[in-house]
């Protein structure tokens, strides 16, 4: 083993807007996108009166990132969340369904 990770596959444009649109519903005040050339979500939670930027494999782990910005490591290891959070879309064999 390289110690490579394996390439995620990037979602369509449906489950990207339906992802954001989750993820906005839940913390309309943190900018939030996917990043096509990383293939990582990110934001920018606040923290107090500064903002920090968080990267995540999918957007169950990146609501977890905002929920904790401060504990969030970086760069990201071994983080194990759930694979569903409340009220998520539900998820297809690209990603997930609006």
């Amino acid at each position: 083993m390289t110690g490579e990770q394996p390439r995620r596959m990037p979602p369509s444009e449906a489950d990207e807007r339906a992802a954001l649109a989750w993820i906005r519903q839940q913390f309309p005040e943190v900018p939030a996108w996917y990043g096509k050339a990383t293939g990582s979500w990110w934001a920018m939670p606040p923290i107090g009166a500064r903002w920090r930027l968080v990267e995540a494999v999918d957007p169950v782990e990146l609501r977890g990132a905002i929920l904790n910005p401060a504990g969030w490591p970086w760069p990201r290891n071994r983080v194990t969340l759930p694979e569903t959070a409340p009220g998520m879309p539900a998820r297809t064999s690209r990603g997930m369904s609006e």
